[in-house]
């Protein structure tokens, strides 16, 4: 049973009985501090500081194993396949290549779009593939729009969603101008938020395939 926690900006820790999964750990440049998380696998969509900081990572065996790029990947019976995306509309001309994450655990199948700036094309759809639950950025500014995330869930279509890359409290110091996550439940019609701290899930309790698609807010657990 994948047990999700979230450590704010994009980064998520993954824990199943196969191993533990850090996505896009960031540095102090964000406003955030991180903590002193422990991972297994670290996965990283693009160099930029703020996605990368590998350092901040204590690893749980002898060695950290970190992805960087697109390719299919197993670790200790963790399956993960990075796809090629973009950071930017201009297929990276303007900011570089951003890999998003597909995360086999436990049964259940987790997408983490890192810093996406497009919408997907077809190709980038069937290489993504089913997907259970989706970590996607709404707070606009580098990423995709509030809307443009919108327009994305519906090209993935997975059962749950949670957003990530907002305006978080203590962002003082970091020099985006992300869009509140109020814009995106705005989108999406969530009238009430309540955030979690903990989430866990099974391929048993995940909402059915004729369901509407699950919203689920996360709070910074560090």
């Amino acid at each position: 049973m994948p047990d999700v926690q979230y450590l704010g900006h994009s980064c998520f820790r993954l824990r199943g009985r196969d191993g533990v999964v850090i996505c896009d750990p960031y540095d102090r440049s964000v406003g955030l501090e991180i903590g002193k998380p422990t991972a297994h696998i670290v996965t990283v969509s693009h160099t930029h500081a703020d996605h990368a900081n590998i350092a901040a990572v204590k690893p749980m065996r002898e060695q950290l194993f970190v992805i960087e790029g697109p390719g299919e990947y197993e670790i200790g019976g963790v399956m993960i396949a990075g796809v090629r995306t973009f950071h930017d509309k201009q297929k990276g001309a303007q900011r570089g290549n951003n890999t998003a994450y597909v995360i086999h655990m436990d049964d259940v199948v987790f997408c983490h779009l890192g810093d996406l700036g497009h919408e997907l094309t077809t190709h980038q759809i069937d290489e993504i593939g089913n997907v259970d639950i989706l970590f996607i950025p709404v707070g606009g500014d580098e990423t995709i729009s509030p809307a443009e995330a919108v327009s994305v869930i519906s090209q993935i279509e997975p059962r749950i969603v949670i957003p990530m890359h907002y305006a978080l409290p203590g962002q003082r110091s970091f020099d985006l101008d992300l869009a509140p996550l109020e814009k995106f439940a705005h989108e999406v019609g969530l009238k009430e938020v309540a955030p979690e701290e903990k989430f866990s899930i099974t391929a048993n309790t995940l909402p059915a395939e004729e369901e509407e698609t699950r919203f689920i807010i996360m709070k910074p657990s560090n």
